[in-house]
């Protein structure tokens, strides 16, 4: 073979090879799981990136965007690494009603043609201005997982049995902590209780509790406004005159006025509970976090109902 033909070969190779690798590149990203094997899962924050790592189990890879304990998640603004996780991801999970609003941008960045988006806003029927604290509403906690698990299933139908299994388990699990909830709404309907912003709102309707705060007050302390002088006297009246048996503290979401109505209930020996945004401690599932503030909220019931 002379070295005209061999260089020959080594082109008509390196052509073939280029066209290969250049055909490879151009693939879509696989409808189910990535080189891990597993669904990408991008969840804005951890408390529905729990639910759907429950429910996905050993099948997904989940990254809870915003977890941090410290932090305000009203105030939380994302990075390129927020922005890579999103645009490779399988499947991505958002809060919304403006809570999260950082993850649409994200999302309009586009991304993964074959991504699936949960919107659990949309889902549950609400829009940007109503409260979006909606984790605290077992009804939505219950539509959200079951949209989870349809989802993971369309994500990847080999595993359907064991998404089922999963789900099944974390419905059981679930049961403990709104069970509870039934029960306060039993023993204690129509009790008055005070809290420092919207995010108890949804709970103290499920429990049957009449939440007598202000509503002005709470809202814009949710949305990290000053409220209004007139609410601001109207919630330390009641508080003097002793008409809430508990007052509810978001603990994420602090400022010197929250401190000073937190330090008037006490005061006054009405029995403060902290609630907060995310999961505390991180570590925790969904359910081992909600269910020990519902306890925390019996037991300051219980501790508190004389003359209700």
């Amino acid at each position: 073979m002379n070295t005209r033909t061999l260089i020959g070969i080594v082109v008509v190779i390196v052509i073939i090879g280029g066209g290969v690798l250049l055909f490879t590149s151009r693939q879509p990203s696989s409808t189910s799981t990535t080189t891990s094997g597993k669904l990408q899962v991008v969840a804005a924050e951890n408390f529905w990136g729990s639910i759907v790592s429950q429910i996905g189990g050993s099948h997904v890879q989940v990254l809870s965007v915003v977890s941090d304990p410290n932090a305000d998640p009203h105030e939380y603004e994302s990075d390129t690494a927020d922005a890579r996780a999103v645009s490779t991801a399988n499947y991505v999970i958002e809060n919304d009603v403006g809570y999260d609003s950082w993850m649409d941008k994200l999302l309009s960045a586009g991304g993964n043609s074959n991504r699936k988006v949960l919107n659990v806003g949309e889902l549950v029927g609400k829009q940007e201005g109503d409260n979006p604290h909606l984790w605290y509403n077992p009804a939505y906690v219950n539509q959200a997982a079951a949209q989870m698990e349809q989802d993971l299933i369309a994500l990847d139908p080999v595993n359907t049995s064991d998404y089922q299994k999963n789900y099944a388990t974390l419905q059981k699990d679930l049961v403990e902590y709104q069970d509870r909830i039934s029960a306060i709404k039993q023993q204690y309907a129509g009790v008055k209780v005070a809290a420092t912003e919207d995010i108890f709102a949804y709970l103290a309707t499920a429990a049957g509790l009449d939440l007598i705060s202000p509503p002005g007050f709470i809202e814009a302390v949710a949305e990290g406004n000053d409220p209004p002088a007139q609410s601001v006297v109207e919630f330390e009246t009641q508080l003097k005159d002793k008409e809430p048996t508990v007052l509810v503290y978001n603990e994420q979401t602090v400022t010197p006025l929250t401190e000073s109505i937190k330090a008037l209930a006490a005061q006054e020996n009405i029995p403060v509970i902290g609630v907060t945004e995310t999961i505390q401690p991180p570590d925790a599932t969904f359910e081992e976090w909600m269910n020990a503030e519902i306890i925390d909220l019996q037991n300051a019931l219980n501790a508190n109902t004389l003359g209700q």
